[in-house]
């Protein structure tokens, strides 16, 4: 087995929010008590409905958010214990993110090329004429021309400046990336090929990734390793074809019932899971199990006691007063 490159360890990032200038102060549990590792050249799937806390959690293992507790270690070093950005600048270079959003993640004011620079003159690599040299290849890389270094992102489609985003991720040669539901603002077409370079990069880099995403069967395609995660929390987690077809806990079977399926025949035999109900508020979350109010199986003791994430057969984890 490869070694762990990435180790999250009961970590949890909660906002005070502030209902007005004289109310009273509430905790919003984006992220609550959340561990788990990735191994050098995996890709780790990150799973859940929109609130759930996965972009979060993206943000605070690369210190854009501060963590209220818990440890991050990054190749074995806890990178929590960095108080500042000018700290936590050594990592900068080994753990990159690409963004949601390929409209809003880039400065329109600049150039291609002063873009996907930028990270190497701020961590002074390189002369002028090699970071020339170096945005040129990493265009290439992309997939992109590298005549393109002169234009601004206005002028080219959603595919292409998500390409240029992830051009900018690698100019530093990163060894981990986080992909915040990189292909969700893109056409069908062009999430396969982003897909397809994120796999190639992999191959050939031996990037280790963190993909979040609403789609399962997306995150299955790419990904070795699945967790799912409702209102902070982590509910399931595992190898990615054993949830994929044999899911256990009932809120990643609601997921599943709910991807589309290409055959007729067989969608009209399948039963979808409907959850009744609202999302709780993270202000407000239930007690016990965060997924009870929601839950068709709920019981007495979901109520009253908070599941933890416990072993089960064949290496998977479920956080489930049910499931045994």
């Amino acid at each position: 087995m490869s070694e762990r490159i990435l180790e999250v360890n009961n970590l949890c990032k909660y906002f005070d929010i502030s209902r007005s200038a004289f109310g009273s102060r509430q905790v919003l549990k984006a992220v609550d008590n959340v561990s788990f590792y990735v191994r050098k050249g995996e890709t780790f799937g990150l799973v859940g409905e929109s609130g759930c806390g996965k972009t979060t959690l993206g943000r605070t293992i690369v210190h854009l958010y501060k963590p209220t507790s818990g440890t991050i270690k990054f190749r074995g070093e806890d990178i929590t214990a960095a108080k500042s950005e000018k700290e936590f600048m050594k990592y900068r270079r080994h753990l990159q993110m690409i963004f949601q959003d390929p409209y809003a993640s880039l400065d329109p004011r600049m150039t291609v090329g002063e873009i996907i620079a930028e990270p190497m003159h701020i961590h002074k690599l390189y002369t002028p004429a090699e970071r020339k040299e170096r945005v040129a290849q990493l265009l290439k890389t992309v997939g992109l021309n590298p005549d393109h270094i002169s234009r601004f992102p206005h002028e080219f489609s959603g595919g292409q400046r998500q390409r240029i985003g992830i051009a900018r991720t690698l100019a530093l040669d990163p060894e981990f990336i986080i992909c915040d539901e990189p292909i969700s603002a893109l056409d069908v077409s062009i999430q396969a090929q982003i897909i397809n370079l994120l796999e190639q990069l992999r191959d050939e880099r031996g990037i280790s990734y963190i993909f979040i995403a609403h789609d399962i069967s997306m995150v299955k395609h790419i990904s070795q390793t699945i967790s799912v995660m409702y209102l902070g929390n982590i509910v399931e987690t595992g190898d990615c074809n054993e949830i994929y077809h044999h899911p256990l806990h009932p809120y990643t079977k609601a997921l599943l019932s709910a991807v589309p399926v290409p055959d007729p025949d067989v969608a009209k035999r399948r039963k979808r899971i409907a959850l009744e109900g609202e999302i709780p508020s993270p202000l407000n979350p239930p007690s016990g199990c965060p997924f009870r109010t929601r839950c068709p199986y709920a019981q007495k003791i979901c109520a009253e006691e908070k599941p933890v994430l416990k072993g089960v057969d064949g290496g998977r984890k479920v956080a489930c007063h049910v499931v045994n």
